[in-house]
């Protein structure tokens, strides 16, 4: 297991996200936990993958080129930034916009984002 791994139960729909990697074990006993494979490319008419801007307070990160439906049955969960040793997250409602800033930073990172329907996506 790696650090920053995301889980999900199939059974009961839980996610869990791996924060120190270690061997990998049986996550939950009862239920089928399955990792979360991050997706970088769009297909179809809903976009999914993360948009990177920088601008004066910070970086703000929109999920699509268009922007993602957020209806209750349909919506981003959550968006985060990471960098090597801090992680950035802002969960999100189905009545939010799908976008959120985040302070500056500087170096590299990582952008990801969680549709409840679609799954992980990476930019």
């Amino acid at each position: 297991m790696e650090r920053g791994q995301i889980y999900k139960c199939t059974e009961t729909g839980i996610i869990i996200e791996v924060i120190d990697g270690g061997d990998d074990h049986d996550l939950c006993q009862e239920q089928d936990m399955r990792p979360l494979l991050e997706r970088t490319s769009d297909v179809g008419n809903e976009k999914h993958v993360p948009v990177v801007e920088k601008t004066a307070e910070g970086i703000l990160v929109k999920v699509g080129s268009v922007p993602h439906p957020m209806e209750p049955e349909h919506w981003i969960q959550w968006i985060e930034v990471r960098t090597v040793d801090t992680v950035y997250r802002k969960f999100l409602h189905p009545d939010d916009k799908p976008e959120a800033t985040f302070p500056p930073l500087t170096g590299s990172f990582v952008v990801r984002e969680l549709c409840n329907k679609h799954g992980l996506w990476k930019a």
